[in-house]
């Protein structure tokens, strides 16, 4: 009876062969997981800001999404701003907080910077009153680009979008994750007047 199996040098070359192709299948695995976080990001933003607006409409009072910590990317809280000292009164009630790890980039122009401030009526508006609208960017890590906005429009309408484009906010300094939230214009010759 003759036996069949593998020789040694068969055994090895299989081994190679497959350590080659789980090393060049890593990094788009690793591509897919980022950009999958960045979607659930932009979605969680959205759905928070949205609830905000809702509970301000069913409770007839000012309610606001604050960033934590000022930064969109390590999370978010929804509190109702009962005695209008904003939300970093502690009496105010907090109805839903979201923690982020901080590895999805995400970065609000001025209006939106840090928070949004809905209305009794569901408007986005400032503490001293005047409409309220912006755009908040999630960013690639690596590049200075906008991958995903979730956009607020001046009647408080909250909309979600997958546009890839440069922007100025998602600059990141000397190669880490911070966020520079950047006034100027993208163009140096922009400003100078």
């Amino acid at each position: 009876m003759k036996q069949r199996g593998f020789t040694l040098i068969e055994l090895l070359l299989g081994l190679i062969m497959s350590g080659i192709l789980a090393h060049l299948a890593v990094p788009g695995f690793k591509g897919l997981l980022d950009s999958r976080h960045r979607q659930e990001a932009a979605q969680s933003l959205a759905s928070g800001m949205r609830y905000a607006r809702t509970e301000a409409i069913a409770r007839n009072q000012p309610v606001i999404i604050h960033a934590v910590d000022d930064d969109w990317s390590r999370g978010w809280r929804v509190v109702v701003d009962i005695n209008g000292r904003g939300y970093q009164d502690d009496d105010n009630p907090v109805l839903r907080v979201r923690q982020d790890s901080a590895r999805v980039p995400m970065a609000g122009n001025s209006p939106v910077r840090s928070q949004v401030r809905f209305s009794g009526m569901g408007e986005p508006v400032f503490v001293g009153g005047g409409f309220r609208a912006g755009t908040v960017h999630v960013c690639d890590a690596d590049l200075a680009l906008s991958l995903y906005q979730v956009v607020l429009a001046p009647s408080g309408r909250i909309s979600l979008r997958s546009d890839r484009a440069e922007q100025a906010l998602c600059r990141s300094s000397s190669g880490t994750l911070a966020i520079k939230a950047a006034n100027e214009p993208a163009a140096p010759w922009a400003w100078r007047t």
